[in-house]
């Protein structure tokens, strides 16, 4: 599955995070304020709750495609990217914005 991150801006909706801005450029402290605020079990990750209760604070009004969007991404993340602890870790995150996360999982997947 490729995602070519040059376009990424064209994939922005509604009750998203924020990560990204209008141009496509990542914003880092949007991740970051998104684990400082959201991951209360762990510093720097995660639980599952924790990943629901952040696209809840994230919820434009009556957006309900952007809804299902950020709920069908983060979703996703979690269930390909949560540690062996069910944590989902903030660099792990950082990874899907820089590029490199499914170069990571395939490394992993050799391995075990």
């Amino acid at each position: 599955m490729d995602i070519y991150i040059v376009n990424i801006h064209k994939g922005i909706h509604g009750s998203d995070t924020g990560a990204y801005d209008a141009q496509g450029r990542f914003v880092p402290e949007k991740l970051d304020e998104m684990f400082t605020k959201h991951g209360k079990t762990v510093a720097d990750a995660m639980t599952k709750d924790e990943v629901d209760e952040m696209l809840k604070a994230n919820r434009e009004n009556m957006d309900f495609k952007g809804w299902l969007a950020a709920s069908s991404e983060w979703n996703l993340l979690y269930k390909l990217a949560k540690d062996k602890d069910g944590y989902l870790r903030k660099d792990t995150a950082r990874a899907v914005y820089d590029g490199s996360l499914f170069y990571q999982l395939a490394k992993q997947e050799k391995k075990g």
